[in-house]
């Protein structure tokens, strides 16, 4: 007879399986973008809805036709310039502050010393090899919390480049259609949904043992070889951390960008959320993560074949109660 075998549990393209340092997702890279603008955004998740699109790639069989598209509603208010970061060797070597909104107080402690456009023009761009911002959100704008998430991002360009957006967007906000268009494609980086403490079948997947098992029925069958590597080796699935880990997700369109909330809020407000107030994106499918959760956008870094689509093919947004 046969010896039954069956693909082991849990990917190990995710390993380890570890609790995220901070809720603010960290980019290890960035496509390269010879315009000089922001290389990403972040929004904070407000929930599920669905439309009705017509189909317009025209090698799929519904093409032409209406069909049903779940997508996230991600509210993006504008970010602010808090500060520079200029790197030397991969390292940061000078930091110059400016004025920012009394929010972000709430975040870190505010030197009482700021930066103006005039220190920027004595800044020798020789001695530097980049130059990136921190900048941080508005959620004043929203229905969540009042206080702003501070991150950096790189900028487009040549360093010269970055240096006149930043004299030229000081104390201005900066508007995500000013960094993505409807039809884009975008990797998505967020922390996932928190589970806690779970044991190996949840968090991995594996069958129970058999009834008469000689010892534990939620643990795994065998922890390894008797012998050879002496240790239990990690790729055994025990039990540990479960959710809130970095994750990335890549190549997901967006559908819409908008300024008029009444077209998305559901009656009611979304669950746990409330309503929409500033400008928001449509992104098609699921986005990782909880409500009011920040989620960083960037451009997609292995895009694929361009996807037609523009928003005229959005014919239905549901406003249906989520309650």
């Amino acid at each position: 007879m046969a010896k039954k075998g069956k693909p082991r549990s849990g990917s190990m393209g995710v390993w380890p399986r570890k609790k995220a340092a901070r809720k603010i997702a960290r980019v290890r890279s960035y496509p390269e973008v010879k315009e000089p603008k922001l290389m990403g955004f972040a929004g904070y998740k407000a929930g599920m809805t669905h439309l009705m699109v017509v189909e317009q790639n025209k090698n799929k069989p519904n093409a032409g036709q209406e069909t049903f598209t779940p997508a996230t509603i991600i509210e993006c208010p504008p970010l602010k310039i808090f500060a520079i970061r200029l790197y030397k060797d991969q390292n940061v070597s000078k930091q110059l502050n400016f004025k920012s909104d009394k929010e972000l107080s709430r975040a870190l402690h505010v030197p009482k010393k700021f930066s103006t456009k005039e220190d920027l023009d004595k800044v020798d761009l020789e001695k530097y090899d980049d130059l990136r911002v921190l900048v941080y959100t508005q959620p004043k704008l929203t229905s969540i919390k009042k206080t702003p998430e501070l991150f950096e991002l790189p900028i487009g360009g040549n360093i010269q480049d970055k240096l006149n957006f930043v004299k030229e967007n000081l104390q201005k906000e900066i508007n995500i259609t000013d960094v993505f268009e409807e039809g884009q494609l975008i990797d998505t980086h967020a922390v996932t949904k928190g589970k806690g403490f779970q044991g190996p079948i949840r968090r991995f997947g594996i069958s129970m043992t058999a009834s008469k098992s000689e010892k534990a029925r939620r643990n795994p069958g065998s922890l390894g070889g008797w012998k050879s590597q002496g240790h239990v080796m990690y790729r055994v699935p025990h039990a540990g951390q479960t959710g809130y880990h970095l994750r990335t997700q890549n190549n997901n369109l967006i559908l819409k960008i908008g300024k008029d909330p009444k077209e998305v809020n559901p009656k009611g407000g979304f669950l746990r959320f409330g309503n929409v107030k500033s400008t928001y994106v449509i992104v098609k499918g699921s986005i990782q993560g909880p409500k009011k959760r920040l989620i960083t956008l960037t451009p997609a870094l292995r895009p694929k074949k361009k996807i037609p689509h523009s928003s005229d093919s959005i014919t239905h947004i549901s406003t249906e109660s989520k309650q």
